[in-house]
């Protein structure tokens, strides 16, 4: 039996999609469906039920993928453990990272990164969504915030905290900023994302905290276009170290209140690299993250 075709079966059912698992591989979605046909064909079993709108299961299909999945997941492992004999690393790695922090830390990256490591190719996947890695046939995600319970592991790539701040001819023009209560009389950039977008939340030398109720007439689901907003003076914007330390250092933009600490949800934030769970991470895997966590935080520092 074809083991590309097992793997392909997979990644169908993983997916719920034959078009998804054709777009992830370049293949036309017809040579999927043939496929999986002709695995039906040898099983003498149909697998999958089939509508205009999904693809399911049938009984004898959940069986026969309970069974198959830990053994097509023994046989990658295999591969990798193989290849990595060798030495150098290759073959294609999946990376999921939100937009905002791709493109400031990643992306600055990747030409010495391919220069180290030639046979190894990176597919970056920008998402701000929670990305089941599994499904989708993901390497690594890189994660920010605070982590959810879950079976997937998790390394730190590094600490990161947040900072208000806002352009020299924006502040020239509004109200004086002394405390954090004096933040509820600005303009503020927000974020929707779940306490980002109606409170900030402040921490002063003494461990003192405020929350502060923000408003305002923008809400921006990208961090570095929030930045953009507030270096054209449109207000004030609670933005990460990695994102501004370089326009803080320049003067583009201002700290507003630098003797707090200043949070949206909690004061303890990292960006991590999480991976599904494996008895074997491949060298490919290894090697990224080893050469990442090494790289990002002096790119980013000031």
């Amino acid at each position: 039996m074809d083991i590309s075709v097992l793997k392909l079966f997979v990644d169908v059912v993983r997916q719920g999609s034959f078009a998804g698992v054709a777009r992830d591989r370049n293949i036309d979605p017809s040579s999927v469906s043939r496929a999986i046909a002709g695995l039906e064909k040898e099983l003498d079993l149909r697998l999958l039920q089939r509508t205009t709108r999904q693809i399911s299961l049938t009984e004898a299909g959940k069986t026969y993928f309970d069974r198959i999945e830990p053994l097509v997941e023994e046989l990658q492992q295999a591969s990798d453990i193989a290849a990595d004999v060798v030495g150098q690393p290759k073959g294609q790695l999946r990376v999921t990272v939100s937009a905002s922090f791709g493109l400031k830390c990643i992306v600055p990256l990747l030409p010495q990164f391919e220069q180290l490591y030639p046979d190894l190719t990176v597919n970056l996947l920008f998402s701000d969504a929670v990305e089941d890695l599994l499904m989708n046939r993901i390497d690594v995600a890189i994660r920010l915030g605070l982590l959810q319970d879950s079976t997937l592991i998790a390394q730190q790539l590094m600490r990161t905290h947040y900072r208000v701040c806002a352009s020299p001819d924006y502040l020239k023009r509004s109200p004086s900023i002394t405390s954090p209560q004096d933040i509820a009389d600005h303009n503020c950039l927000r974020f929707p994302l779940a306490g980002f977008q109606t409170q900030w939340l402040f921490k002063d030398t003494q461990g003192n905290l405020t929350e502060v109720p923000i408003h305002g007439n923008t809400m921006i689901s990208n961090g570095i276009a929030l930045q953009q907003c507030a270096i054209a003076n449109m207000g004030l914007a609670l933005l990460p170290n990695w994102l501004i330390n370089e326009d803080l250092r320049t003067g583009t933009l201002v700290d507003v209140l630098p003797t707090y600490e200043v949070t949206g949800t909690d004061f303890s934030t990292a960006a991590w690299f999480v991976y599904p769970s494996r008895c074997y991470v491949p060298l490919k895997l290894r090697v990224f993250i080893d050469f990442f966590k090494q790289n990002v935080p002096h790119l980013v520092m000031p």
